[in-house]
């Protein structure tokens, strides 16, 4: 399995989980939970990280964050570390509490940060531990619902910010009820299992912080890559290069400077990684072997010909794939 691509920049939100190792409890009575709480609270002072809601349940838990600093992993391990060790020493056991990596979604904005705390919140009522949210104690829903005491590292400006007036927990209350008729569509601007917000937001993350040839080792990278609009990338390509595209895709047989110009935006999308040759194939209407071919010839060409790496390299900078 690949490592988690974690994406860090300052004021990014996002929404974090971990399960227990083999689906083991990561808390054994309300002192850990407290303990849990503590750990949460230091983590925030130490690292500047604001947190927005959370919920624990028996064997995973929930956070709304915000990092002031672009220093989500650094966070992220401290507090794994500490409240394992911490946990353990209390309970006299040892090992991995935790399983594997935390998953975090980076969240667009402040509106889906709102939309989320009603998602999370719901979390004991989905898994039938109560019949009523304000009977779980151990989330921040009562604070924000029932005007409940919270804690001092509690940041709720954010959430309140979406409603008015003095009834603003009736409000909040009344939202998180009704709020399993839009869960299926929050779910649904999820890209990737890693981007929470609208297609644009998607976009301008890849453009800031996908490298070139994305890492074999984070497939997530590879799967952002993916969410191309191929057809704008052949257009954008055609144009540089000046030839037609409908040439370039329907015709099996090209000479000269036009199969030369072909095999450059074959190669485009065969070094990104964005199709397999079987794809290209079917899009260029040749064989996936003539597509190797191409690449190898094409490849080549760009060692002994200083013209086509040149041409190559104007092409490709006009693209963050």
């Amino acid at each position: 399995m690949g490592r988690a691509w974690r994406i860090e920049y300052e004021g990014a939100l996002y929404h974090l989980m971990s399960r227990g190792n083999n689906g083991q409890d990561i808390y054994l009575n309300d002192t850990d939970r407290n303990l849990f709480l503590e750990t949460i609270s230091e983590m925030s002072k130490r690292f500047k990280v604001d947190i927005f809601a959370y919920v624990l349940m028996s064997s995973h838990y929930h956070l709304l964050v915000r990092t002031n600093r672009a220093n989500l992993k650094k966070a992220m391990q401290w507090f794994g570390t500490a409240y394992t060790r911490r946990f353990n020493n209390r309970n006299s056991k040892s090992g991995h509490l935790f399983q594997g990596r935390y998953k975090s979604i980076l969240v667009q904005n402040d509106a889906y940060v709102m939309r989320l705390s009603c998602y999370v919140h719901r979390n004991p009522l989905r898994a039938g531990i109560v019949r009523r949210l304000i009977d779980y104690k151990w989330s921040s829903y009562p604070i924000y619902a029932y005007a409940k005491k919270g804690p001092d590292w509690l940041s709720t400006e954010v959430i309140w910010s979406y409603f008015q007036g003095s009834n603003k927990h009736k409000q909040y209350r009344e939202k998180v009820q009704k709020y399993a008729k839009e869960e299926k569509r929050l779910l649904e601007d999820v890209h990737h299992g890693m981007i929470l917000g609208a297609k644009k937001f998607v976009h301008s993350i890849r453009e800031q912080f996908l490298p070139d040839i994305p890492h074999n080792d984070l497939p997530q990278q590879k799967y952002l890559a993916k969410d191309i609009d191929i057809d704008g990338v052949l257009k954008k390509s055609a144009k540089v290069v000046q030839i037609d595209l409908d040439k370039c895709v329907q015709a099996k047989r090209l000479h000269g400077i036009d199969k030369q110009k072909r095999d450059l935006i074959v190669y485009l999308l065969w070094n990104k990684g964005l199709m397999t040759n079987e794809h290209l194939g079917r899009l260029f209407n040749i064989s996936p072997s003539a597509i190797s071919h191409s690449v190898k010839i094409f490849k080549e060409k760009m060692v002994n010909d200083k013209e086509v790496k040149n041409q190559f390299e104007k092409v490709n900078s006009q693209f963050k794939l």
